[in-house]
């Protein structure tokens, strides 16, 4: 009996937990049809609610907008848009600050999670999985000795919180595995490990240079 349901439970468990979170997206979605004129929402319009029809209309919304900021007309108004929000003052700091973390993280070419490295973390006697994020600016680096890397190490299962620590080059190790197989790695708790990939000639450890 437990093995069964333990068998039972590993099958129902990713599909619940999926299909919570789509019906949360769908109706959080949903509910931006209420921004409408009252006479153009579908309820009065087709004289029903229509599941999803808030998911289309935030697409084509989103798509319209990324369309618009790719014009030269379209830069010049978000660009007075953006200088709008900067004259407010507590809104520009939060504006400001979640502009930079989404133009890192979603700006095409950018270099948010370059590469995993393994680095010693909390302390030096245990290994965590982290990712490169960059090198320390003039003001920090000027009161390091030697090279060091911006790391950011993700907490398990939820990675979208963690640490952002500075560690030597040296104590970094490079990992032969993508992004995505890491991040997995991270989010399953070591469970789901990475598929292996062709180990370099010279010992099993080796220091990285990540560039």
């Amino acid at each position: 009996m437990k093995r069964y349901l333990l068998a039972g439970l590993l099958i129902w468990v990713p599909v619940g937990i999926t299909a919570w979170v789509v019906n949360t997206l769908v109706v959080t979605m949903d509910r931006t049809l209420t921004l409408l004129p009252p006479q153009w929402q579908p309820v009065n319009l087709f004289g029903m609610h229509i599941p999803g029809l808030g998911v289309i209309l935030t697409i084509v919304v989103v798509l319209g907008t990324g369309a618009l900021a790719a014009n030269l007309i379209g830069q010049k108004v978000v660009r007075w848009a953006e200088l709008a929000l900067a004259r407010i003052p507590v809104i520009k700091g939060i504006y400001s600050s979640v502009k930079q973390v989404s133009d890192t993280l979603l700006a095409p070419g950018g270099q948010a999670f370059r590469k995993p490295v393994l680095v010693r973390f909390p302390h030096g006697d245990s290994w965590t999985i982290a990712f490169l994020t960059g090198q320390p600016g003039p003001g920090v680096a000027e009161h390091l000795d030697g090279e060091h890397l911006s790391v950011y190490v993700p907490t398990t299962p939820n990675p979208t919180s963690g640490y952002f620590i500075i560690v030597p080059r040296r104590d970094a190790v490079e990992l032969d595995m993508s992004v995505d197989e890491a991040l997995k790695y991270v989010i399953s708790m070591g469970v789901v490990s990475p598929t292996p990939h062709a180990s370099p000639a010279g010992g099993d450890r080796k220091p990285s240079n990540p560039s």
